[in-house]
């Protein structure tokens, strides 16, 4: 039984009715056909079904259609209409699912997860924020490459850079910033601007490129008519003081180019923001003595270019200091480093002016620097037709070796000339 069985699925068996009532030679599903040559197969077209795959798509049942024109299309019969063969093709879809799984995670890879130092958390970038009730403004600025010098540090107008950039963006982080350079709303109604009479620095250390210092700097009433501002400077990273700053202010009318007074409606403006603290740098009541002609060095001929003006048409003061140490010798800047300087402001300069630059060093040998000691710096930056600009006295300590420029070229060796 299972042998007929099976035999029956691979062979035709012929139907009990097949040849009857049918003549010899004529048609008909149970007549002889000449095949060219090839033996007739019994029940052919009345027993054999062609059955369609029901997972194929349509275009299989007219390929088998194609392929087998001679069979009669009532003989095959095709797949019944059902929920699984009525199904769309889900291959492309998975396919762009899948792609964008994949993208989605390679993106996910290449971000960096990886847990940041604490010195990398500081952001150099901003412009600060208000800290301490409100009082106080802090900064961050990197050490960049090109702010350094030839001992590798910092040098004293990228210090005085970041103290000023620090004060501009206080008032302005404050709300205070009107239409002029560092100007409140009230100032710019009357023509008012903010001109420094005296600056104080202290170097305790100069930060190298990769660091990042900390600036933070306030505001205190100075007498009647001026305004105090104290600058702190930090090692980002270790909190290390480096640099102390202090400075007095006072209001000029940018329009007469004459000193004013701070009117009330500008009193109340900046009183709310002031500190009551001491200097942080205190004051040097010592007298600055007037140079001339007699002094040790003296450089001549200097002319601001037109980007050493700032919007309020005069010289920024950051620039006077390096025109102080254009007259200072050499040697000294060589073997010392600048720790402590204080300026008298007592004149403007315009994008016309020619000036010139002394320098005293009393007491001391030009020519042997190199021994240990600290110095002691005058200075004068004046009009070529006598008008002062700035004095000023700045004090020297000598450079630890490893950043001592002469003693590196002292150590260089010089290759032999050829003969």
């Amino acid at each position: 039984m299972v042998a007929t069985a099976a035999t029956a699925s691979f062979l035709p068996v012929p139907s009990p009715d097949a040849g009857k009532g049918k003549p010899k030679g004529g048609g008909g599903g149970g007549v002889s056909v000449n095949l060219g040559g090839l033996k007739e197969k019994q029940g052919l077209c009345g027993c054999l079904q062609v059955k369609a795959n029901a997972q194929a798509p349509p275009k299989t049942m007219e390929k088998v259609e194609n392929d087998l024109p001679w069979l009669p299309s009532s003989s095959i019969s095709h797949a019944p209409r059902t929920f699984i063969n009525q199904l769309p093709d889900w291959s492309m879809l998975l396919a762009a699912i899948t792609t964008v799984f994949l993208a989605a995670e390679k993106q996910w890879m290449m971000l960096d997860w990886k847990p940041r130092r604490p010195d990398m958390l500081i952001d150099p970038f901003g412009i600060g924020k208000i800290v301490q009730d409100g009082l106080v403004f802090r900064q961050n600025f990197p050490i960049r490459s090109y702010e350094i010098g030839a001992d590798k540090t910092a040098s004293i107008e990228t210090l005085m850079n970041h103290l000023q950039e620090t004060a501009l963006n206080h008032v302005k982080t404050a709300g205070l910033l009107g239409d002029g350079f560092g100007s409140t709303p009230e100032m710019c109604k009357k023509n008012l601007i903010w001109v420094v009479t005296k600056m104080q620095v202290v170097v305790d250390k100069y930060p190298t490129w990769g660091d990042v210092v900390q600036v933070d700097t306030w505001v205190s009433a100075s007498g009647k008519n001026g305004m105090r501002r104290d600058w702190l400077v930090r090692d980002a990273k270790t909190g290390e003081i480096l640099t102390r700053a202090s400075s007095v202010w006072v209001m000029m009318n940018k329009v007469t180019r004459r000193l004013s007074k701070i009117p009330e409606e500008v009193r109340a403006e900046i009183s709310s923001y002031f500190v009551d603290s001491a200097p942080v740098v205190p004051e040097d009541n010592r007298k600055l003595t007037k140079l001339d002609d007699s002094a040790n060095f003296i450089r001549t001929g200097l002319s601001p270019r037109w980007h050493d003006l700032d919007v309020n048409q005069h010289v920024n003061n950051v620039k006077y200091v390096g025109w102080i140490l254009e007259s200072a010798p050499q040697p000294l800047l060589e073997s010392h480093e600048l720790c402590a300087m204080t300026l008298e402001y007592r004149r403007e300069c315009g994008r016309n002016s020619v000036l010139d630059s002394l320098s005293d060093l009393s007491g001391a040998d030009v020519g042997n620097l190199a021994d240990d000691g600290f110095f002691e710096c005058k200075h004068l930056l004046r009009l070529d037709d006598g008008a002062e600009i700035v004095r000023g006295r700045t004090e020297w300590r000598p450079k630890p070796l490893n950043r001592n420029f002469g003693h590196v070229l002292s150590q260089v060796p010089v290759p032999a000339e050829s003969t």
